[in-house]
């Protein structure tokens, strides 16, 4: 017999209801160890054919942070500067050159993906699924996230990832909570009889 393991209310409670797009955080920083430990866990999430596009940049050093701060809107480029670490999670569109070792079951699953434009649409698709995981496996170490993607993302692709097939899709601020109220008051949500139809 198996037995499941229900997360606790204190788990749900922390990625979903207090879990917030902050705004400031506390000085202690995130370290490459922690951000590796959430991907290795959330990199298991499902993909289309587990094509897994999902690619991260941890944009660390000051100067890369003021290159990255010169390609974001007004309003967000001094958090992208205060996080203690700000991500560009960006999408694949060569993801099919990893599919060998992806999907090894599947003979000649690279050929499937030839196409140019569709590749580029799947990975799109497929890394904002990976992106999402992402933030609510951040967000059960303990950080809180700040999404953002008022950016100029043909900008950073060609300053920060050029050279590469990654194309971005937002920052993600990262830190621990400060010590007083960081985000704007909980905005509401749609209730489920307004999100949802039973067929």
């Amino acid at each position: 017999m198996t037995t499941t393991t229900e997360p606790t209310l204190t788990t749900v409670e922390q990625i979903f209801h207090e879990g917030r797009s902050a705004r400031a955080w506390s000085t202690q920083p995130v370290d490459d160890a922690l951000v590796r430990r959430v991907y290795d866990t959330v990199r298991w999430g499902p993909t289309l054919m587990n094509t897994s596009p999902l690619r991260l940049l941890l944009v660390r050093s000051p100067e890369a942070r003021e290159r990255l701060v010169s390609h974001m809107a007004e309003g967000n480029r001094e958090r992208v500067r205060s996080a203690p670490l700000a991500v560009v999670v960006a999408a694949d569109a060569d993801f099919h050159e990893h599919l060998d070792a992806l999907v090894p079951h599947v003979p000649g699953a690279r050929d499937r993906f030839a196409d140019e434009a569709t590749r580029a649409r799947i990975a799109r698709e497929q890394a904002w699924l990976q992106a999402g995981y992402l933030v609510v496996g951040l967000r059960s170490e303990g950080l809180d996230v700040g999404p953002m993607s008022g950016m100029d993302a043909a900008g950073i692709d060609a300053d920060l990832l050029g050279g590469t097939a990654w194309h971005s899709l937002m920052v993600l601020n990262l830190g621990y909570p400060a010590a007083e109220e960081a985000a704007f008051p909980r905005a509401p949500r749609l209730e489920f009889d307004a999100a949802a139809a039973v067929a």
